[in-house]
């Protein structure tokens, strides 16, 4: 979110989510297996109890969950049509033949945060406060346009997240980690439209460019020591479908929702959802999820009853790479985050009890004001009126969809 699109890509995707989210995960699962992008044994993964079915909704959720959906289609239609203009001027320079790109269909997968029926400002989220669906219908006209902060209802994150459960903060599923990729290099890359499954990782993209670039990886810049990249090249299985993965083990871990992958198999726990204000149980409580991954793509079938054994090791795998990785102590706070004092982050502005501004002081990022956030405050303006008289804003914080102004 936001989900920004001119009016007319919009009415290009009306009517095409009526069938809802449980019929589009069927429809997309289906496509899915029949391009070969899964396994044709893979199953849809149970979807959270939270999310409701389809066919239970009322006609108004209908009709307002459909236009966010459209909305949603046609900003990705757009932003798809744009770098397929980035990738026509590119082409215009003669060197498309010889341009290693990345496409990756999202960054966690597609969010959650919208929780039961979305939300026409986002800020609402931030704030803990719940929008209603016949709040949401009288600004239904206005989807996607500049007056709208939008979000959709988590039912279409966990269909557009297709096969997977979760979605987005949700770091223990792949469906808040897994996303679609296409690599193209036709003077690099000999195969075309192949399939690669090699367990790979976003951290492999930088090692994958500096090999094919035959660029070596930087130690030092500018006189300080680089931490090495842990990422693996991807360049091995651009030959060869079939190469023995190289990334073999890689932690995951959002707010408390963490994972391992080891050797194809795969370890989680789910802490707490993107719509849940708290966390389920305290983090030495959690229960712990195992999956084989090379014979269930979905993460549909917990197998940790019938090896305990196996599910021990990859906890204390995830363990060792955490202590590594930096992701120790591990904090599970969310919203409380965003107010430096609150959880002890260092603070540019920590101490100032006073902050003079004059005319010019534009633009400046809430990181260099002080914070009013839930305390008291007291703001005094010098102002010279002009003897015809005046009106306007002294001083603002936030824009149009949060913040406060005198």
């Amino acid at each position: 979110a936001p989900h920004h699109v001119p009016k007319e890509w919009i009415a290009k995707w009306q009517g095409k989510f009526d069938m809802g989210w449980d019929k589009l995960r069927e429809e997309t699962l289906a496509r899915q297996i029949a391009m070969g992008i899964v396994p044709a044994n893979t199953k849809l993964a149970k979807k959270p109890e939270a999310i409701k079915d389809w066919d239970t909704l009322s006609a108004d959720e209908k009709r307002l969950f459909t236009r966010q959906a459209e909305v949603f289609a046609a900003f990705l239609d757009y932003t798809d049509h744009e770098i397929g203009r980035l990738l026509q001027a590119v082409d215009v320079t003669g060197e498309s033949d010889n341009t290693l790109v990345f496409y990756i269909a999202g960054d966690n997968g597609t969010s959650g945060e919208g929780g039961a029926n979305g939300m026409f400002n986002e800020y609402t989220y931030f704030n803990g406060v719940p929008e209603s669906v016949s709040e949401m219908l009288k600004h239904i006209d206005q989807w996607g346009s500049p007056e709208t902060y939008p979000h959709m209802a988590a039912g279409w994150s966990v269909a557009l997240n297709t096969p997977f459960a979760w979605m987005k903060q949700v770091a223990s599923d792949f469906g808040g980690t897994r996303n679609g990729m296409v690599v193209s290099w036709p003077q690099g890359i000999k195969a075309r439209d192949g399939i690669r499954t090699q367990f790979t990782h976003v951290i492999d993209i930088a090692p994958t460019i500096l090999e094919a670039a035959n660029i070596p990886e930087p130690t030092e810049v500018d006189g300080t020591k680089q931490i090495p990249m842990q990422g693996k090249s991807l360049v091995y299985t651009f030959a060869d479908a079939s190469a023995p993965e190289r990334h073999t083990t890689q932690y995951f871990e959002i707010a408390g929702n963490r994972a391992i992958y080891h050797d194809g198999w795969y370890a989680r726990t789910i802490h707490k959802a993107p719509w849940e204000p708290k966390p389920r149980n305290p983090l030495q409580s959690d229960t712990w999820e195992l999956f084989n991954v090379r014979e269930d793509f979905s993460l549909s079938n917990d197998v940790a009853g019938a090896n305990s054994g196996k599910l021990a090791e990859l906890q204390q795998i995830f363990m060792k790479e955490a202590e590594a990785n930096h992701v120790l102590p591990l904090d599970d706070r969310s919203m409380e985050r965003m107010d430096g004092k609150a959880v002890g982050r260092p603070d540019l502005m920590a101490g100032r009890t006073s902050l003079t501004l004059s005319e010019g002081m534009t633009g400046l990022m809430e990181s260099v004001f002080i914070n009013v956030k839930n305390r008291s405050k007291v703001i005094t303006a010098e102002v010279e009126v002009p003897a015809s008289g005046a009106n306007g804003t002294v001083i603002a914080q936030g824009g149009r969809f949060g913040g406060w102004s005198l």
